[in-house]
């Protein structure tokens, strides 16, 4: 057999079964097999016959094991390396996704942020790999595989073993390592003193064409690259892309200067240039006008997107009392610190005002949250005096008045400050304001949608036992508005208009959204559900109906508790936003103080400890999956339990054998059974229509008990026996959060009976009356091991706190006492059940933290970089 790829399927065939090709590069071919013994997929590349031929075998295994002891995060380790038949291979993880030149032939430039993010993250691996002395000398997109929204580097160290191995040889060859378009001026001329200088070059390159749609340098050949690398300077970044932050076109400039010894001398040093104005000296503006003073305020007032990333809370003088019509694209921070720090609370977190001057968002208040405005030429945001414990902001068609949540009742506040009054007697998550002055807003869980007029009638809209209600947004003549509604095992969403009139609702053909808002340029506004980049689509607010794809006009915000994107849009055509930062899975002691699980941040959800404390069952949410997770404790490692099931809510059995989850599959939606260890297939206990959430075992694992959707309460899942779910005794439709105590015999729950959530305990057999635990709102009751203390979120008029109550259930049920432990405003709520869990002594809590933010985002006149017309509402 002379074909090099079956003479290394013969060679490897004990150890590896090649099964497609995946590509070919400038030094190897890429193969994709499994490995026999691991039972793992892998990537196996394959060395070119004639590298392989002057390397030599020994030498190249040799200097390839410098790569084999390289463990980082974000560099792509090495599994396996051999001689074959003369064929020189190694073996790396198959990473499933696609690379960055994938990513960059679909949508050419990438989001500011996005793009320093994944820099700033390969800054970090080569920073780790030059201080253990190796350097990757192809830094290249193509080498760079984006996997779960995460950079990897892949083939660290295979350049620079193929260099030192083939010596003065390889150059005899012709045979030339890295791309022309990457590579450093002194790469370029084959010095042979190369260090990390020159990977911190070509990945500058790379930051660059991810923001300017193309490398620094391009010619029709790979001589004239060259020529121009050596001899040419680099184009200013900011005259291909005027909303790049100037302090980033300076970091990246600095990086592409032609001598190693005027760039940043470590890969860490250009990621924090990269993050932190003022790190290396700002470039002049690369725009013939920034700034124009006008004689009425003597202020300067930003007026061109080359200024995009200065942040307005350092030079609130630059901007006008009275802003201007916005004309040009820009791009802002808005400082909230130090006088507070965005919390993410159960309801929306920030709205704008519709002429873009007035930003109210939730902050951290003296002893709680509470809402704060701010205006967008202020250095400093205000508090508004009586609004603590509010959320969900939104302004009056007028920008005037602020309207808000608090525990149990909407209520209203001039922006200017004064005193709040009510709007509704009603708890909710969502509210917004018609332009006839009446407010639409949903009921505590989201089943509803209503109505108070202006006269203050109230009434129900529309209804749903299927689906629970997300953000709103009111079309033109007070007639319709938009919601998302939320189904599917809470994983699929659907845009919809719903009539004020009847509550007839009309699906727009918009999946998979988390929240659509309607702008008078003639767009929606939205946001897709697993994150991703703001998108406005051209609609017929007249006709119901999109008329044409959205485009991407803004980064991906951050997503919250029941799938809540903070991010709002004005009236006149700008956008605020909170900048998205993935949760922290710690352990929280009674006193607050937190260590981390995990090392890494992810979309984390639902932890629940096992029996035995050793483990941590969750669901993970990435761009394209929500799988169950096993955390073990004691090593912190992660290992993945299902594969492309929509699983979430994992559930231990109570001899830690099995998980119980939700999954939904298409139309069918229900309760799952999955061995722990992985082994077997999900057995399915009840399927049907309806959302639920998998709830808690009966201390003899023979049954479930459940909340759903459908407005029928807490039921029984029988899981010995199959069969329907049958209610529990006693049982209303709006009763949520089932916590059944560890001997069964008592049954936490929340209901808003009252007119807000709070925490009930009754007898699951129905007999004898309930009792109510949490005294200022409530939800999220977990029961100590022992059964003789129970926890609660409550989110009242003291903030928002993790309440312990001891409790004594024997003979019958009582309160002995009760006491706050910490602050929860910045661990992440859930909807239906607990998001949290306390291990068998109380001592420690497993919880989903997110950070706080302390800037808001802010970009004016979004509409200039649509391509075509806009089109205008009919």
């Amino acid at each position: 057999m002379t074909d090099p790829t079956s003479r290394l399927a013969a060679a490897i065939a004990d150890r590896y079964r090649l099964e497609r090709e995946l590509g070919q590069g400038g030094m190897a071919t890429v193969y994709l097999a499994q490995d026999l013994r691991h039972e793992r997929r892998v990537a196996v590349k394959l060395l070119k016959p004639e590298l392989s031929a002057i390397l030599g075998g020994e030498r190249f295994l040799n200097e390839i094991r410098v790569t084999a002891n390289l463990q980082h995060p974000h560099i792509l380790p090495l599994y396996d390396s051999g001689s074959a038949d003369g064929l020189l291979y190694y073996v790396m993880p198959y990473v499933e996704g696609e690379s960055l030149r994938d990513r960059l032939t679909r949508e050419t430039q990438l989001s500011v942020d996005e793009a320093v993010d994944i820099t700033r993250a390969i800054a970090g691996a080569l920073d780790y790999a030059h201080r253990h002395r190796v350097v990757h000398r192809d830094i290249k997109p193509e080498n760079i595989l984006l996997h779960e929204g995460q950079p990897t580097v892949a083939d660290f160290g295979i350049a620079l073993a193929v260099t030192n191995a083939g010596g003065s040889r390889l150059t005899e060859t012709g045979l030339s390592l890295g791309t022309p378009h990457y590579m450093s001026p002194e790469q370029a001329t084959g010095s042979r003193v190369i260090d990390g200088r020159s990977d911190i070059y070509s990945l500058a390159c790379m930051a660059y064409e991810m923001l300017a749609g193309e490398p620094p340098h391009t010619g029709p050949t790979a001589r004239a690259i060259i020529a121009k690398i050596v001899t040419e300077p680099v184009a200013r970044l900011t005259l291909a892309r005027p909303t790049v932050p100037l302090h980033v076109e300076s970091a990246i400039q600095k990086a592409l200067e032609k001598l190693p010894a005027d760039r940043p001398q470590s890969a860490a040093a250009f990621a924090d240039a990269l993050a932190r104005p003022g790190a290396v000296p700002t470039l002049a503006v690369a725009v013939p006008e920034v700034a124009r003073r006008t004689p009425r305020t003597g202020r300067l007032a930003l007026a061109a997107a080359g200024i995009g990333g200065l942040a307005l809370g350092l030079g609130a003088s630059l901007l006008l009392r009275r802003a201007p019509p916005v004309e040009s694209l820009g791009r802002f921070a808005l400082e909230v610190a130090p006088v507070t720090a965005l919390v993410n609370p159960f309801a929306p977190e920030l709205t704008i005002s519709p002429d873009g001057r007035l930003i109210a968002f939730v902050g951290r208040g003296q002893q709680r949250y509470q809402i704060f405005v701010r205006a967008i030429d202020d250095s400093l945001p205000r508090a508004l005096v009586g609004t603590e414990g509010g959320s969900g902001p939104f302004f009056s068609p007028d920008g005037r008045q602020v309207g808000y949540w608090q525990p149990t009742r909407l209520m209203k506040v001039p922006a200017e400050g004064g005193a709040p009054t009510e709007i509704a007697d009603s708890a909710g998550y969502f509210a917004v304001w018609a332009d006839d002055g009446s407010v639409i807003y949903t009921d505590p869980f989201s089943r509803s949608v209503r109505v108070a007029a202006p006269n203050g009638a109230k009434r129900e809209v529309a209804r749903s036992d299927t689906s629970t209600f997300l953000g709103l947004s009111p079309l033109p003549g007070s007639r319709t508005v938009l919601a998302v509604t939320l189904s599917g095992g809470r994983n699929r969403t659907a845009l919809v208009a719903i009539s004020l009139r009847d509550g007839t609702m009309r699906d727009l053909g918009l999946p998979n959204v988390a929240m659509a808002k309607y702008v008078p340029s003639g767009h929606i506004v939205y946001q897709p559900r697993v994150g991703g980049p703001l998108q406005a689509a051209p609609f017929d607010a007249g006709g119901l109906r999109l008329t044409g794809p959205g485009q991407a006009i803004a980064p991906a915000a951050r997503i919250g508790f029941r799938v809540i994107p903070h991010w709002d849009v004005s009236a006149n055509g700008s956008i605020v936003y909170v900048k998205p930062e993935p949760f922290q899975l710690v352990l929280t002691d009674r006193a607050g103080r937190t260590t981390a699980l995990r090392e890494d941040a992810r979309n984390y959800h639902h932890p629940r400890l096992s029996p035995d404390g050793r483990r941590v069952a969750l669901d993970i949410t990435d761009p394209d999956a929500r799988d169950l997770w096993i955390v073990d404790v004691s090593d912190r490692t992660l290992s993945r339990l299902t594969v492309g099931e929509s699983a979430n809510d994992p559930f231990w059995s109570p001899d830690g054998r099995t998980i119980a989850y939700s999954s939904a599959r298409r139309a069918t939606r229900g309760v799952f059974l999955r061995s722990a260890d992985g082994s077997g297939v999900p057995d399915s206990v009840l399927t049907d229509m309806h959302d639920r959430s998998s709830g808690s075992w009966t201390p003899d694992g023979r049954a479930i008990v459940s909340s759903t959707s459908r407005l029928a309460g807490i039921d029984v899942v029988p899981v010995a026996e199959r069969g329907p779910a049958k209610p529990i005794p006693g049982s209303r439709p709006t009763e949520a959060y089932p916590a059944l105590s560890p001997d069964g015999r008592w049954l936490a729950y929340v209901s808003d009976e009252s007119g807000r959530p709070e925490v009930y305990v009754r007898a699951l057999s129905g007999t004898g009356g309930r009792r109510q635990i949490s005294t200022d709102g409530g939800t999220e009751a977990v029961w100590a091991k022992g059964g003789r203390e129970l926890f609660y979120r409550e989110d009242g008029s003291s903030g928002s706190r993790l309440i312990s109550v001891v409790v004594r259930a024997d003979p019958t049920f009582d309160i002995v006492s009760r006491s706050p432990l910490f602050d929860m405003g910045d661990y992440v709520a859930a909807e239906d059940h607990a998001n949290y869990d306390v291990n068998a002594n109380g001592t420690k809590f497993v919880m989903v933290r997110s950070p706080q933010a302390s800037a808001i985002q802010l970009i004016q006149n979004w509409p200039a970089q649509l391509r075509g017309p806009a089109r205008s509402p009919r």
